[in-house]
C-alpha cells in the first residue's frame, strides 16, 4: 500500500496498523480527513513546521520513520487481516531505531499477540518484543478514535525523545 520510510538508526519509527482508505487512494501516510498525525507532530515539537501528507517522505529529515503492520490491505482495522508481524520485525531489526511509537492500541495488540486492547496502557511499555527496541503506545490519530484521543502520551514520547537524543 504505502512504502516504508525507514533508514538505519532513526530516533523513532511511527507504526500504524494499515493504510486507511484515503491514505491508500492518495499514496500518502495519514491523509484521511481529520487525522491528527501531522498536526500533532508539530504541536508537540517533533517538527517545526506542519508536514503535509503528500510530503510524508520528508519525515526522514527529522530522524523519524513510518511503516505499517499490514502492507497489502487498507481500510479500518476490523477489515484488515493480513498482519505481517515477522516481516515487520525483520524491517525494524535492520533499521535499528531507538524506539517504536505505535499509533494505536490495535498495533500493540497485534505486535504483542494479545487478545484485548483494554489490557494495553498508553506510554512506554514494560512488555518487550525480543530483538526490537523499546515500544511506546500512543492513541490512534484517526478521526474514528475520537473518544480515546489524548495528546498527553505524545508529549511523554517527545520528552523521552528529547532526553534520549
Amino acid at each position: 500500500m504505502l512504502p516504508d520510510i525507514l533508514a538505519k538508526n532513526l530516533s523513532i519509527v511511527f507504526v500504524g496498523t494499515a493504510a486507511g482508505r484515503k491514505s491508500a487512494l492518495s499514496g500518502c501516510y495519514y491523509a484521511g480527513p481529520g487525522n491528527r498525525f501531522w498536526p500533532t507532530l508539530k504541536s508537540v515539537g517533533f517538527t517545526e513546521q506542519l508536514i503535509r501528507p503528500e510530503d510524508f517522505q520528508s519525515i526522514l529529515s527529522f530522524g523519524f520513520g513510518l511503516t505499517d503492520l499490514c502492507k497489502t490491505q487498507s481500510g479500518m482495522d476490523h477489515a484488515v487481516s493480513a498482519w505481517d508481524v515477522s516481516g515487520f520485525r525483520r524491517k525494524i531489526q535492520q533499521a535499528s531505531p531507538k524506539i517504536l511509537a505505535l499509533n494505536g492500541k490495535k498495533a500493540a495488540e497485534i505486535l504483542f499477540g494479545l487478545n484485548r486492547t483494554r489490557d494495553i496502557a498508553y506510554g512506554l511499555q514494560h512488555l518487550r518484543v525480543s530483538e526490537l527496541p523499546p515500544i511506546f503506545v500512543l492513541p490512534s490519530t484517526s478521526r474514528a478514535s475520537g473518544k480515546h484521543w489524548s495528546i498527553e502520551p505524545r508529549r511523554e514520547l517527545h520528552a523521552w525523545w528529547k532526553s534520549n537524543s
